[in-house]
């Protein structure tokens, strides 16, 4: 459990110090393939884990599952209103009167989202698909958090002008997914195992995922070309989320 709290922060600190060394020129080249990557695993964890542990812990009512994860779709859609489309990598150039401002608005929704992503990691969980494949989970959501952490480094330096002003936000960010983790696993555990909301949760935030992680593919290629490294990078997180649940 541990392991996964630090892989979740680490990730998202990591990938954000890494913008203050990194040349924003590297970064872009190497941010496209990476945003493939981590759209191809999370979508094809989605489909092979997520969604079928939703439906097996509601076997009588399969149809609700489709209800939440309909509403995680539209939800995402609506988040992203307020987050600007951070999740999947999106930098809006600040205007001159949002310089020196912290987006208040874009990041409670960017930590909304993590503290849902955050609140499926539970590893004694039900059946349980998602506890048997707790770490591919936890690698799933680690790797979208990537670009993000980029995203969001990239976009209050752009406003704040400063690294060292970053960090408290980053960090708040890093601590997200932690918190949901905890919170599913040590303070409502036995209410969403005993009742149908372990498997609503899945559904809603399984809606998310393929909202984000479609959007990213689409995204990666929008000139609809062949493009090598991009190609190999979604057939690599296809091929990783199929291997680690196999």
């Amino acid at each position: 459990m541990w392991v996964a709290i630090l892989l979740l922060a680490a990730t998202v600190l990591g990938a954000g110090a890494l913008v203050g060394v990194v040349p924003a020129a590297r970064t872009t080249q190497w941010l496209k393939p990476m945003l493939a990557f981590s759209g191809a695993y999370l979508f094809a964890l989605t489909i092979t884990h997520l969604l079928p542990e939703a439906l097996a812990l509601l076997p009588a009512h399969p149809h609700r599952v489709g209800y939440w994860v309909l509403a995680g779709f539209f939800g995402q859609l609506l988040l992203e209103v307020f987050s600007e489309g951070i999740e999947h990598g999106h930098v809006h150039a600040p205007d001159a009167q949002e310089r020196g401002r912290v987006p208040l608005l874009l990041l409670g929704a960017l930590l909304v989202h993590s503290l849902l992503e955050g609140s499926i990691l539970v590893k004694s969980g039900g059946s349980s698909e998602v506890g048997r494949n707790f770490y591919a989970v936890v690698l799933g959501v680690a790797l979208h958090h990537i670009p993000a952490a980029v995203a969001l480094v990239t976009l209050l330096r752009l406003r704040l002008g400063s690294f060292g002003r970053v960090w408290p936000w980053l960090l708040l960010f890093a601590l997200a997914s932690p918190a949901g983790l905890l919170f599913s696993n040590y303070v409502v555990l036995q209410q969403l195992l005993s009742t149908d909301a372990y498997a609503a949760l899945l559904g809603f935030v399984a809606g998310t995922f393929l909202h984000v992680s479609t959007t990213i593919l689409f995204e990666t290629s929008p000139e609809h070309r062949l493009n090598w490294p991009k190609l190999g990078a979604t057939l690599g997180g296809l091929l990783l989320a199929l291997g680690v649940g196999s």
